[in-house]
């Protein structure tokens, strides 16, 4: 890799009221901020699109909601155009804490084939269905790619390497693109370092809004998991016979 050139890619999809500090507190750190508005609602729209006029982001609308990861695809194709070697994903939300986001640039920075993950501490804020879901989910990474690579795969706060990001090319557009590009990366052969970092979820007079739906995105990430996991067996039974696993998008979610 010839030269270390960070962006950082923020996908929103109505997120008025955080946007704007999410953003101003990135541009200190990396080169440019990519934000990939996925269809937001005129109030979303016009946030985004004051901080481009401001000269504080480069804004790619995307015309219909696909889905974060939808976003952040096409936030890692632009910065791949844009000659960026590495991005930092930060969600829209202002759950991340992002005085620790030095932190993961630098371990990028000193390791730059590796993916850099946040480890997320929670508060009381967190909802209590999304610890359960998420240790479910910390099982089936466990079995996917061993125990201890992956702290936490359905953070989204974190650094790509991003061609390996690309070459990865997982299938999934909504919350199982998270767990989904990071088991494809392992599985590449990038290294993981885990960085402990704290999130709390805000109340919805700060901003806080959640776009997690309980049954379809468990859905999605379910048949992930699935997928994933046949893929493995079958690598196991076969070795170099069976092929890596390249499906195309899904589409919109």
């Amino acid at each position: 890799m010839s030269a270390f050139r960070v962006c950082a890619i923020v996908p929103t999809y109505d997120n008025p009221l955080t946007i704007r500090a999410v953003v101003e507190q990135l541009v200190p750190l990396v080169e440019q901020v990519l934000v990939i508005d996925d269809g937001s609602a005129e109030p979303g729209r016009a946030a985004v699109d004051a901080l481009a006029a401001e000269g504080l982001a480069c804004v790619i609308h995307r015309e219909q909601n696909g889905g974060k990861g939808a976003a952040v695809k096409t936030g890692l194709v632009v910065a791949d155009e844009a000659g960026f070697s590495h991005a930092l994903q930060v969600d829209a939300d202002l759950q991340h804490d992002l005085a620790d986001a030095p932190k993961l640039l630098e371990a990028a920075r000193n390791q730059p084939t590796a993916l850099v993950l946040g480890d997320p501490r929670y508060d009381d804020s967190a909802p209590s269905a999304r610890r359960v879901g998420r240790r479910i989910t910390t099982f089936w990474i466990r079995m996917e790619t061993g125990a201890g690579v992956i702290g936490d795969a359905m953070c989204g706060f974190r650094v790509y390497p991003v061609r390996a990001a690309l070459r990865a090319a997982p299938r999934g557009d909504a919350m199982d693109f998270d767990p989904e590009i990071a088991v494809r990366m392992v599985w590449s052969g990038a290294p993981v370092i885990n960085i402990p970092t704290n999130v709390r979820y805000l109340a919805a007079d700060e901003g806080g809004v959640s776009h997690f739906h309980a049954f379809r995105d468990n859905v999605w990430i379910s048949l992930m998991h699935s997928r994933l996991m046949f893929r493995k067996v079958m690598a196991f039974l076969f070795g170099a016979i069976i092929p890596p696993l390249r499906l195309g998008p899904r589409g919109q979610s």
